[in-house]
């Protein structure tokens, strides 16, 4: 990666906690207001806003949850426009170039967010490079509401879920599956394993994932969720 694009990556990260802080500012929720909706501890989403912590996928869905947003209104920090329903048809596009989308650094995953900058959308597209080559090493398994669809762009993966045996994918393999079971990608080639993923969110109830000493939980979705859909893979 070149130091120019480094520079980009660290500035978008350090925006999604500035847009964080803004649009939980907008809607007039406290820190723990905000913290107790989206079911993160405090010092969490604190962390989240001083860019002491990465956000991973399941986190951003659980935190625009919380503040009835769209992602892409996170992405901006910007909650003054209504997540409402997209008209159909709508005519809407986004093109993205080669290397373009919004970058989120994790542990697990390096995420390139693609059509960023579209409200509503039925599904987000995310490319992802898997950093990770242990289960042991990843951690708790990440789940959230809703269905996924992933295929490997380059190299080979593990596919561990907590309900079936791990599933060897080459390139060129894609899976369907259940993104409320439990789930984590692992980089088993040599070299770069990426994967592009596609999801769709199921507001009917919002399932929370191990952080820093909680407890796998379903919870009720909070009142008028924003009706976002979601997306996992892997960056370039």
């Amino acid at each position: 990666m070149s130091t120019k694009q480094q520079k980009a990556n660290e500035s978008a990260i350090n925006q999604l906690g500035q847009s964080l802080r803004d649009v939980r500012k907008q809607r007039g929720m406290t820190l723990a207001e905000a913290s107790e909706r989206a079911g993160l501890p405090v010092s969490t989403l604190s962390k989240i806003e001083n860019n002491r912590m990465s956000l991973s996928y399941d986190k951003m869905l659980r935190i625009c949850q919380a503040l009835d947003i769209d992602i892409a209104q996170l992405f901006a920090g910007d909650a003054s426009t209504p997540a409402a329903a997209t008209p159909v048809p709508s005519g809407r596009r986004s093109i993205n170039r080669n290397g373009g989308g919004y970058v989120i650094e994790t542990a697990n995953y390096s995420h390139v967010y693609k059509a960023a900058d579209l409200l509503n959308k039925q599904v987000v597209p995310i490319i992802a490079e898997i950093h990770t080559r242990s289960l042991k090493e990843f951690g708790e398994l990440i789940r959230h509401g809703g269905e996924e669809y992933a295929y490997v762009l380059e190299g080979t993966i593990d596919l561990y879920t907590d309900l079936y045996a791990p599933t060897r994918l080459e390139t060129g393999d894609s899976i369907y599956f259940d993104s409320g079971m439990g789930h984590a990608y692992i980089a088993v080639s040599e070299g770069v394993c990426r994967v592009l993923s596609v999801c769709s969110a199921d507001h009917g109830a919002a399932l929370e994932v191990h952080d820093g000493g909680e407890h796998a939980v379903e919870r009720p979705a909070p009142a008028a969720p924003t009706p976002i859909r979601a997306a996992r893979a892997r960056k370039t």
